[in-house]
């Protein structure tokens, strides 16, 4: 399995933690320093089971740049948003964890990282 983390976000440590004590086999990847291509985001939120604007972080300083609250959230503008996402990794929600069978999570609880161990 592989893990996006921010290594300064506590729910990242968390979840690197959970993983460790099950003894699990993951890759870590730091999106911020290796962002994902449009391509790779496109298949992560399949994936997941979301949209882009459903794992944006609207909080960030870029965010209120590019007025991404603002955004229309349709199939329409989709490409758009994946591909402020893969320009301005910062705005991607994490940890983000896909396990190699299949399952994809957004590690945000205990339970969401628990879930790709099963």
């Amino acid at each position: 399995m592989e893990i996006w983390i921010n290594p300064a976000c506590s729910k990242c440590r968390s979840a690197l933690s959970i993983l460790d004590e099950a003894g699990a086999d993951y890759t870590v990847r730091r999106y911020l320093e290796d962002p994902p291509t449009e391509a790779e985001l496109a298949a992560v939120l399949d994936r997941l089971g979301l949209e882009p604007w459903d794992i944006a972080r609207t909080g960030e300083a870029v965010a209120k740049e590019l007025a991404l609250k603002t955004w229309e959230r349709t199939d329409a503008t989709r490409a758009q948003w994946i591909t402020a996402l893969a320009g301005n990794p910062i705005l991607i929600q994490r940890p983000i964890i896909t396990a190699d069978d299949g399952p994809a999570v957004v590690g945000r609880t205990e339970e969401a990282v628990r879930s790709v161990l099963d």
